[in-house]
């Protein structure tokens, strides 16, 4: 009697919501909003059952992420995020020989050092080009203002960042977590490898190391060709950095035997690099920056014999060796001066939510229930059971999440390009993300489109956010047709919808044990409206499900 009771009372009630909504404005605004989709003829229904919660996430594992921060970016909505790093280095050329040469037999100079340098290239675009040949660039992914300054310094790292965990007894992966940068601090070789002095002309106002800040120019370096002849080379920005010419001196040209052999050696002996940002005053700025697209060269010069007529002739000559940054690496991560109300919401992950923070990196979360409880314990919530008798067929199916506009107006930052809807239970993506091939040649960023979750902004120059929509429409097919679990859902932000991955939380609480890896990737935020009654009911999260009746 109960379950006929509920389904009849809830058919009705769907018709009502049905006649409603048909001449409601807001209907034909939603149906306006869906680019390339005709719902004419469809029914509309948004009454289902949808509760958000908010979950703070702690420290996470950062290991050998495809793309890491660098630097500070303040958001007022949630606070400041100080992004450090540390890398193992490899070398380009396995068992390098230098000095070959015995000085004792021949009159020869010993093989020296020229210059050290750093490269990690930019993100960016090429806007044009001068008659002189000068190329000009915008810089992407980057936050906060690219010409506010902060300290940066590079160290040797001493702390070895081991490929697997000896407690695991399957051989699993060393995790290591955004919270360690005390940890790598403390391990670090003191020594300061980005040493310029700020009178030095390649190191004007401590560009390379006291006032860092991302350049947006082009590079020109000229060198010398075997012979003798100046070169010149222009390329696209990049942290470029002058290191200590004495310290590789030591450790790589005078390295103890067999410690240059090979990698996994060479690993153990220099263990990698640490980036460390300071603030000097201000904002400070961040970029993404894809470090195991970085290296070192070691730009020397030594004496090479050939034969001339007969005789051994020496010619000095300039040779380089590359250190690739394509080792273990780990983002390290740190939270200030985060806002109260973004703490106190995130913190009670146990009570509806009227305001929905998600914030990449060491930040946050929402978790979200649909379609209500199962009174009859059947394993199939009792609102799917409705929307199976009535025998809906479901053309499309969305969650839309409005952004708090009137949270986000003075915040004046980034908002995430991107949020991402996924499986909580299992760690995976919807069926509706896999079975979404669209795809976008120029920014990869925005393929699977259809699937959505990309944000949705005002039709002017600098338009704010307005909302972002995930279909799920193959979901709730799969709920109402397969009786599939109907399993919790979790939302990020993201920096990559191509990568898929998931990072374990450092300490797992009964909601969440992980996040999406490029959630961790992305140092930004967004505030959303959530599922609470309080929520103006324009607002509200809901899913928004288009269906046709049977004949």
């Amino acid at each position: 009697m109960f379950k006929k009771s509920f389904l009849q009372q809830f058919a009705l009630g769907l018709t009502a919501l049905t006649l409603l909504v048909s001449c409601d404005k807001d209907y034909n605004e939603i149906g306006t909003d869906i680019v390339g989709d005709d719902h004419f003829g469809f029914e509309l229904y948004s009454g289902a059952t949808v509760k958000a919660y908010n979950q703070k996430l702690g420290p996470i594992a950062s290991n050998n992420l495809p793309i890491n921060a660098l630097g500070f970016y303040e958001n007022p909505a949630f606070g400041t995020t100080q992004a450090n790093f540390v890398t193992q280095v490899e070398l380009g050329t396995s068992d390098p020989q230098f000095n070959n040469i015995d000085p004792e037999d021949y009159d020869t100079q010993p093989t020296a050092i020229d210059s050290v340098v750093l490269d990690i290239p930019y993100f960016s675009t090429f806007l044009d080009e001068d008659e002189d040949g000068v190329k000009t660039y915008d810089l992407d992914s980057i936050y906060g203002n690219p010409e506010s300054k902060f300290k940066l310094s590079v160290y040797q790292s001493n702390y070895y960042l081991r490929d697997l965990d000896p407690t695991q007894s399957l051989g699993e992966q060393q995790l290591f977590y955004t919270d360690m940068n005390t940890e790598i601090d403390n391990f670090k070789v003191p020594t300061l490898l980005n040493d310029l002095p700020t009178t030095d002309p390649q190191n004007l106002n401590g560009q390379q190391n006291a006032q860092f800040f991302f350049d947006k120019r082009e590079h020109r370096t000229v060198t010398l060709n075997d012979d003798g002849e100046e070169v010149e080379t222009r390329f696209a920005p990049s942290m470029r950095l002058h290191l200590n010419k004495a310290v590789f001196t030591n450790l790589i040209l005078n390295a103890p035997t067999g410690q240059l052999a090979n990698n996994q050696v060479f690993k153990n002996y220099f263990r990698g690099l640490y980036f460390k940002t300071e603030s000097i005053g201000n904002a400070g700025s961040m970029a993404m920056l894809n470090f195991k697209g970085g290296k070192i060269t070691i730009y020397y010069n030594e004496d090479k014999a050939s034969t001339v007529d007969g005789a051994t002739v020496y010619k000095r000559v300039n040779k380089t060796l590359a250190l690739n940054l394509t080792g273990n690496s780990v983002s390290l991560l740190n939270n200030s001066n985060e806002n109260t109300d973004y703490l106190n919401t995130t913190a009670n992950n146990t009570q509806e939510a009227s305001t929905l923070y998600l914030k990449g990196g060491e930040g946050s979360m929402a978790v979200i229930d649909v379609f209500g409880p199962d009174a009859d314990n059947n394993g199939i919530a009792d609102e799917i059971e409705a929307i199976k008798a009535n025998g809906w067929m479901i053309n499309e199916a969305n969650l839309t999440f409005y952004i708090d506009r009137t949270a986000m107006a003075n915040t004046g930052i980034s908002e995430p390009n991107r949020i991402f809807l996924y499986d909580l239970n299992n760690k995976r993506p919807l069926v509706d993300y896999s079975f979404d091939f669209s795809s976008n040649a120029t920014y990869p960023k925005f393929n699977k489109f259809v699937h959505g979750g990309i944000i949705e902004k005002e039709e002017v120059d600098n338009g704010r956010g307005i909302k972002y929509k995930v279909r799920i429409t193959n979901h709730l097919r799969n709920l109402i047709n397969n009786d599939s679990t109907n399993v919790r859902l979790g939302l990020s932000v993201t920096e990559s919808i191509n990568n898929v991955a998931f990072s374990k939380l450092k300490t797992p609480n009964a909601n969440v044990i992980s996040a999406p890896s490029m959630s961790v990737a992305n140092p930004l935020g967004t505030i959303l409206y959530g599922s609470h009654s309080s929520v103006p009911e324009d607002k509200r999260l809901k899913i928004q499900i288009y269906y046709t009746k049977p004949d």
